[in-house]
């Protein structure tokens, strides 16, 4: 289970091990390569010569992590706003769930609680919920309770996002997937375009 696609296996490693390091990844996972948003904890974490915590990360002022994630190559496009957003996420974990990212979802069975929370977090919208949502059944092996509905349509069978990837041939199927639906001028959420 997890997500294996960035041809690093110790990056794989990080998001699959934990909890903030996956959320900091769907974060980044916005107009730039999945393998580069989701090698980017280990990135981090590498910088920083530890590894990435809503603790460790709260504690850094702005500025710091701003730095960290510009250095070349920098963790997204979009460093600067990116990095504001991963410290308002640790921030918001500090504050609202003792630093403990997997709070988010531990003891829940119900799919649209869990979406509901998802959505209060820093940097998630209701379309990065569902797909939060999606993976955490899909790769992490989570059960809720009617998540089907909750993160539909990315709970179906098509490849449309990262809740989809196991594998680099996964990937490859996603990134088909997207570029039909994106030569039909249809998104994500549509129906998938005739092939």
């Amino acid at each position: 289970m997890g997500v294996h696609f960035t041809d690093d296996g110790e990056a794989d490693r990080v998001v699959n091990g934990s909890a903030f390091a996956f959320l900091v990844a769907m974060i980044l996972d916005q107009q730039i390569p999945m393998e580069w948003a989701f090698a980017g904890p280990k990135t981090l974490g590498d910088r920083l010569d530890a590894p990435i915590s809503p603790d460790s990360i709260a504690a850094l002022d702005l500025e710091e992590l701003r730095a960290v994630s510009a250095e070349v190559p920098a963790v997204h496009r979009y460093h600067r706003s990116m990095a504001e957003r991963i410290h308002k996420l640790a921030t918001f974990l500090v504050d609202e769930h003792d630093g403990d990212a997997e709070a988010v979802w531990r003891d829940q069975t119900d799919a649209m609680a869990v979406k509901r929370r998802l959505k209060a977090l820093p940097g998630f919208g209701d379309e990065k919920a569902k797909i939060t949502l999606a993976a955490l059944v899909k790769r992490y092996d989570h059960t809720f309770e009617h998540w089907e509905r909750a993160a539909a349509p990315f709970s179906d069978d098509e490849p449309r996002s990262i809740a989809d990837v196991a594998s680099p041939e996964a990937l490859a199927e996603v990134r088909a997937w997207k570029k039909r639906q994106t030569d039909a001028g249809l998104g994500k959420q549509d129906p998938p375009a005739p092939r």
